[in-house]
């Protein structure tokens, strides 16, 4: 029996599942494919993107959040950085794993309020609120302060454009054999570009539906 596959956790996460199925965006609706993706891209105006994004859902798929859990498991983390809560199913999972490995520290990070406080409900109600460390917030600054020493594993599920910013701004304290998990990373070159090259430190592959599974060496 794991903290994932029990009450509260399960049931809360059929919910928050079928929820986000449900969820519509009409904001983005109006926006052509190649505005979507110039927002997508842009350094300068994902403020913009997820401000119209405030009340979709954005969730991690049933498969890759029991990624995140094994993953977490597996390699006995007690450190975690998120970055792009959203309304927290992938932090419940990453918190999960934490709980299952006796204890330890998530840090995530999150733009929007209203989302955030989703999330820390979410929390919560899974009974995995005192692990979590939620940080309201750019990223570029929320997770600039007040990091642990050592990170394990490192989720980026945030503004696409600016995975390879939060990837440099905490690789200093990734251990050896620290996993990164990046959601949707075919869309974002530059940090492909950087954990696929060996010289950078890190190992990586493609994974799953559309996630880049990297090692720091």
């Amino acid at each position: 029996m794991t903290t994932l596959t029990t009450a509260p956790l399960a049931p809360l996460l059929d919910g928050l599942f079928a929820e986000a199925a449900a969820a519509t965006s009409p904001a983005m609706s109006g926006l052509t494919g190649e505005e979507r993706m110039r927002l997508i891209e842009s350094k300068t105006e994902y403020l913009d993107l997820y401000g119209r994004l405030k009340d979709l859902w954005l969730p991690v798929s049933r498969e890759a959040g029991a990624l995140l859990y094994m993953l977490a498991r597996s390699i006995r983390a007690r450190t975690i950085v998120e970055f792009g809560t959203s309304f927290g199913i992938s932090t419940l999972h990453l918190a999960a794993a934490l709980r299952d490995n006796g204890g330890g520290r998530l840090i995530t990070s999150e733009f929007e309020p209203s989302k955030l406080r989703r999330a820390r409900q979410n929390l919560t109600v899974g009974g995995l609120i005192d692990l979590v460390d939620m940080r309201e917030g750019d990223a570029l600054q929320t997770l600039s302060v007040d990091m642990p020493e050592t990170i394990d594993l490192l989720f980026l599920d945030g503004a696409k454009a600016l995975y390879r910013d939060i990837l440099e701004l905490v690789e200093d304290r990734l251990r050896p054999g620290a996993l990164i998990v990046a959601d949707n990373a075919d869309v974002s070159p530059g940090y492909l570009a950087r954990v696929r090259t060996l010289a950078a430190g890190y190992l990586s592959t493609p994974f799953a539906d559309d996630i880049e599974l990297s090692m720091r060496i």
